[in-house]
């Protein structure tokens, strides 16, 4: 699992993702064999390490001129839109001083440029068939959809594992809370594997924009099993969290390795949760998320009426409807719904009668 790609790199990616006229243009210098070095954007600093070659005025970038210019030694400048070809056949000279690990001469001018430039660079291999993207500080090759696919299917597979297990320990979660028996333990793990989740789909997001317009059923299904998943986290988070922890959402983790989420304690500490181990007593956002039709005004009055789950399952009729927005038709409501969760509690539990 890697960390999710910065914004400005995915909309290059999109600029160059199969289908697109840009990436056409590549896929053209790829099966010639000439290689090339493509600069995505002008502007003072690529001018000023540009010499020699010569500059196009007002020409319109086709896929096919821009295989034809690459015939020629030298490098071909885009504008920032890649809608206009502004030069080709030029020598970039960017600072030799600017550390790099590549080895060819192409992809090394190519990271220095991009480094020196803040304009991203594509460095096509003249024999391995290949094409890399540099941007200042970052390195990414542009695969073919027919070698990203295969790796995109067996993503959403994993996320598909995730998001049940994920619904599983939630009904395990709703059985304890209902009980009486739940821990913090029990609330971290919900959280865990909706940050685990989360960022499973930031990868296949990433992915899709490499697909280009094969990867719409990816993306559809990775969606569908996203679904739900930030704000299930976020009033787990509301039911058991400390202080001002109580107001943090699931994006605090993003400060956290993928090791660290692993970690139990690591997570748990964002939220400010005590002994893991420790008996708790959820405040009831989440439970009151199952009830339709309740906003959520009247969902803090309820908390704040009640201060604990336990209390509110176990308030009768007349008392829930003297909360400010309840009402005897919504109290008639709420209870039913109690009653429901503590039959189902009952019939799925050992020791427990109607």
């Amino acid at each position: 699992m890697t960390d999710h790609m910065p914004s400005p790199l995915l909309e290059i990616l999109r600029r160059l993702a199969p289908g697109t006229e840009l990436r056409e243009g590549i896929e053209r210098i790829i099966q010639q064999r000439t290689g090339a070095l493509v600069v995505l954007g002008s502007g003072a600093k690529v001018e000023a390490l540009c010499t020699g070659g010569f500059s196009l005025r007002d020409t319109r970038y086709t896929a096919q001129r821009l295989a034809e210019l690459a015939k020629m030694d030298g490098a071909i400048v885009l504008d920032s839109q890649s809608e206009r070809i502004l030069r080709a056949n030029v020598h970039l000279i960017p600072d030799a001083s600017i550390p790099t690990a590549e080895t060819g001469t192409r992809h090394r001018t190519a990271e220095r440029m991009a480094q020196q430039t803040d304009q991203p660079v594509v460095s096509v291999s003249e024999g391995r068939k290949m094409a890399i993207l540099f941007t200042a500080g970052m390195r990414h090759e542009l695969e073919s959809p027919a070698t990203v696919l295969p790796r995109a299917n067996q993503m959403v597979q994993t996320l598909d594992r995730f998001r049940r297990r994920l619904d599983l320990t939630k009904e395990l979660l709703t059985r304890q809370e209902v009980e009486g028996t739940v821990t913090y333990r029990a609330a971290n793990s919900i959280i865990q594997r909706a940050e685990i989740i989360r960022r499973l789909g930031n990868d296949i997001t990433d992915l899709t924009v490499a697909l280009g317009d094969e990867g719409s059923l990816i993306e559809f299904q990775a969606d569908d099993l996203l679904q739900g998943i930030s704000g299930l986290a976020d009033v787990v988070i509301a039911d058991y969290a400390r202080g001002r922890a109580r107001t943090k959402s699931l994006e605090a983790l993003s400060v956290l390795g993928i090791s660290e989420v692993h970690t139990a304690e690591d997570v748990a500490a964002v939220y400010r949760f005590p002994d893991l181990d420790e008996p708790a007593n959820p405040a009831g956002y989440r439970v009151l998320e199952g009830v339709p039709g309740v906003p959520a005004g009247v969902k803090d009055a309820l908390v704040a009426k009640f201060k604990n789950l336990t209390r509110m399952l176990n308030a009768p009729v007349d008392k829930l409807a003297t909360v400010e927005g309840v009402g005897p038709a919504r109290a008639r409501q709420l209870r039913a719904y109690f009653d429901q969760l503590q039959h189902e509690v009952g019939m799925v539990l050992p020791g427990r009668g109607d």
